[in-house]
């Protein structure tokens, strides 16, 4: 708006026209597209590669158990907390910890810090999956034989072992998927000392992947909430093609009987409760920042809570059926091969790029399924990528929008970010690449990393900012309250678990190794390590920093820096059992308690006190507003249902507040004669 106070209209009109110059944030066209662009995020690789492995290690249809129950404590709360965060102060996943409480911003830092080495690494998996994918278009798939350029003495054909003879087998045979593994796509050198040189195939797949990744979100959630529509759904049509074709396989039937069958007897192994804990907060992409950024698209009214729940079962349910197309075509490949399919079970990418392409080169038309398995995997991490690059791109924004919601900003930006992590992924694509990409794997994304930030925001929400008054904002947003479990997670059982799974990990912590054999040197581990910290840190360090600055005593400081920003939009009533929206005082310009019905209250604040204890300990914020809307005749009083507002009183009791609000309604009646309660109020 034009100051016109001011006599310098130049000056005036300048401040204008750079207001005019700030875009607007955004929001999502519509429901649909935040759901798949959140689906798209957690719905990735770790569902086909992860889950299924750990299902059949732990203990196989056993291990749901803890599955379920780290799904319940700690999936879908920290899920739906930073979901409503983002929903809540529609800001990226740094300033919304700011909003709420200042101290904790460090949460956000620290999530960005793992978003940026995800960044780094995990499209390194979609550059591998590229180089597959076009190696697939051959009349013979070049990983089915021994007869390669790239192919040593020690190669064995197992698939037509029968014309060999055993006794001319050496010992250490290898198998031609796995010398096209390492020897044509990686060129994998002796160790991480020796990173050799830069594979120029797989630099251009890099590159490929980036350009893809970059004009899905250059225009921010114009352009990703379209793109979902086909890279969130289309691996469902994969998946689907794939599990049909499973199960058809002979030996089918063996695999998915081993991916299931269940063993009691591996619940008392706490290892199976770090995988179950652990699996649960990498499928979910839970403190990373990414739901945060979500969310904050959304409209203020959105139902997060449901969105939620359905995105959750999901996401669990897709890992589930995973297992089934996977483990179908592991038992065919066991079945042809003659071994235990226990020796054909892979995670990682030892499934996705030695285990499954062994298995497609046994079946007709080998050159079809093994594309189609290829797209799916790059679909799958696509959308984990671009929303990961987004999400960290919203988180910067927001923090200085003066700077970037200008026009073109935000293209320069993303286009910056993808040239500096392009630059850096080029370091593991190199021959010894390998070796760092297992570094930032097990270490800069780690479950650890993630458990600790989890503990923290559980605390933030739970104790510090407060779970009654953050369920009151979600209630403004959706309308009701959530299940109360939720906050209970956020109180005892998310922290609680969470931080007997950390310490857990630190205690049975071990180094490392690169197929279980290569040890990495001494100084691999610490920057393992550093990686790790460098995240970690960054929670109690700004806290610390953020105290130092703040002027003022401790006490005055500490309380401002556990108070949430003014602007943050705060509701001024609950509704009460029964009450309709159209008579909630919060909608309203009235300001407060008429002053006829304010002296009444006065009158009877003690009385009050006593007689409605559990009413004031849970809405003593509210207090005047609510008996302000009883006073002005919005209920009926002997419909008054004292157990739906959370008060357990004896029915004596209540029938002496029932006669004392009788009388001073009726005293509220006589200040206002002429006029209806309603009216008066």
């Amino acid at each position: 708006m034009r100051k016109t106070a001011e006599p310098n209209g130049a000056v005036a009109g300048s401040e204008e026209l750079k207001d005019e110059e700030m875009e607007e944030r955004g929001q999502w066209s519509n429901k649909v597209e935040f759901v798949l662009s959140v689906a798209g995020e957690i719905i990735g690789l770790g569902n086909v590669w992860r889950f299924p492995y750990l299902c059949y290690k732990n203990g196989g249809g056993a291990f749901l158990i803890p599955y379920l129950i780290f799904l319940f404590t700690c999936g879908i709360p920290v899920f739906f907390l930073e979901t409503a965060l983002g929903q809540y102060t529609s800001q990226g996943g740094v300033t919304a910890w700011r909003k709420i409480c200042p101290i904790f911003e460090g949460i956000g830092y620290a999530s960005q810090v793992i978003e940026f080495y995800l960044n780094i690494y995990y499209i390194i998996i979609l550059c591998w999956a590229l180089f597959y994918l076009f190696s697939s278009f051959a009349a013979v798939l070049p990983w089915a034989s021994c007869s390669n350029p790239w192919n040593s003495d020690l190669c064995v054909d197992f698939l037509n072992r029968s014309s060999l003879d055993n006794r001319t087998m050496p010992a250490n045979a290898t198998s031609p998927v796995i010398e096209f593994w390492e020897k044509r796509v990686l060129g994998l050198t002796d160790g991480i000392h020796k990173l050799g040189t830069v594979r120029w195939e797989l630099a251009l797949c890099l590159l490929l992947a980036w350009i893809i990744c970059y004009f899905c979100i250059w225009k921010g959630v114009k352009s990703t909430g379209k793109v979902v529509y086909f890279t969130a759904t289309f691996p469902y049509v994969m998946l689907v093609v794939l599990l049909v074709r499973g199960v058809t396989l002979p030996g089918a039937a063996e695999g998915i009987l081993f991916y299931l069958k269940p063993d009691i007897t591996r619940l008392a192994d706490p290892q199976v409760w770090m995988d179950a804990g652990t699996q649960i907060f990498f499928s979910y992409a839970i403190c990373q920042g990414c739901l945060t950024a979500l969310g904050s698209y959304n409209k203020y009214a959105n139902n997060c809570y449901r969105d939620c729940i359905m995105l959750c079962f999901l996401n669990s349910a897709t890992s589930f059926v995973a297992g089934f197309a996977i483990f179908s075509v592991l038992g065919f490949m066991a079945r042809e091969q003659g071994v235990p399919i226990a020796e054909v079970a892979e995670s990682g990418p030892g499934l996705a790029f030695i285990a499954y392409p062994t298995a497609v080169t046994m079946m007709p038309v080998s050159q079809l399924w093994s594309c189609l398995f290829f797209l799916m995997l790059i679909f799958l991490g696509l959308d984990s990528q671009f929303v990961c690059v987004e999400s960290m791109v919203t988180a910067i924004i927001d923090m200085f929008p003066e700077v970037f919601r200008k026009k073109g900003r935000r293209e320069l930006l993303i286009l910056a970010i993808a040239v500096i992590c392009y630059l850096l992924g080029l370091l593991l694509v190199t021959e010894g690449g390998m070796y760092i990409f297992q570094l930032f794997d097990y270490y800069a994304a780690s479950g650890t990393c993630l458990l600790f930030l989890a503990i923290f925001e559980a605390i933030c929400v739970g104790w510090v900012y407060g779970a009654d008054r953050f369920y009151d904002n979600i209630e403004d947003m959706i309308g009701f309250r959530p299940w109360p479990l939720i906050k209970i997670c956020w109180l005892v059982f998310t922290p609680g678990m969470c931080l007997a799974i950390f310490l857990f990990s630190l205690i049975k912590y071990t180094p490392l190794k690169y197929n279980n054999v290569y040890v990495y040197p001494p100084w691999g581990y610490v920057v393992g390590w550093l990686m790790a910290l460098s995240s970690m840190v960054c929670v109690p360090l700004y806290a610390i920093f953020i105290l130092l600055k703040t002027k003022g005593p401790l006490k005055q400081r500490l309380k401002q820096l556990i108070s949430p920003a003014e602007d943050l939009l705060q509701p001024k009533k609950q509704h009460a059992a029964g009450v309709p929206k159209s008579w909630d005082v919060s909608r309203t310009e009235h300001k407060g308690p008429s002053p006829p019905i304010k002296e009444m209250l006065g009158t009877t604040e003690r009385e009050t006190h006593l007689l409605f204890p559990s009413l004031l300990h849970i809405r003593d914020r509210n207090i005047w507003d609510t008996l302000s809307f009883w006073l002005a005749g919005g209920m009926d009083w002997a419909s008054i249902s004292f157990g739906t507002l959370g008060m357990d009183l004896p029915v004596s009791t209540r029938e002496e507040s029932k006669m004392i609000l009788s009388e001073v309604s009726s005293s509220a009646d006589t200040g206002e004669k002429g006029k209806s309660k309603k009216e008066a109020y």
